[in-house]
């Protein structure tokens, strides 16, 4: 069964950085490996709609943000250790939201189950 397992979140001042970590396990048992996924960053906000933040490709070579995001935020991963990260900087208050893991390759789609990041003095 696959899993994804975030950390990472808390609070946080305006203008300080957070490192997500999305761990991911039970691929070896599911129909590819995790090198095949690209993997995604959603938040959601309280009262709002949850929103794609930040996506990288299977192999690590392309990635792509969101508008609000761009040269704040940088998605990673190590297929090695079946691990993606989201390095938060500059944080704003807007950032503030649950951040859950996505985990996608064609109709096989996979979620964690959120962390918390809250920006506020």
């Amino acid at each position: 069964q696959v899993q994804l397992v975030e950390s990472g979140g808390g609070l946080v001042q305006p203008g300080g950085s957070l490192t997500l970590s999305c761990a991911a396990s039970g691929f070896r048992f599911a129909n590819y490996d995790f090198n095949n996924y690209a993997m995604s960053w959603y938040r959601q906000a309280p009262g709002k709609e949850r929103e794609l933040v930040a996506t990288i490709s299977g192999g690590g070579s392309n990635t792509n943000y969101v508008d609000s995001v761009k040269g704040r935020f940088t998605i990673s991963r190590d297929n090695a250790k079946n691990t993606v990260y989201l390095q938060m900087n500059r944080l704003k208050p807007e950032d503030t939201a649950v951040y859950y893991c996505r985990a996608g390759y064609g109709v096989s789609v996979y979620w964690g189950q959120g962390t918390q990041v809250t920006v506020s003095s």
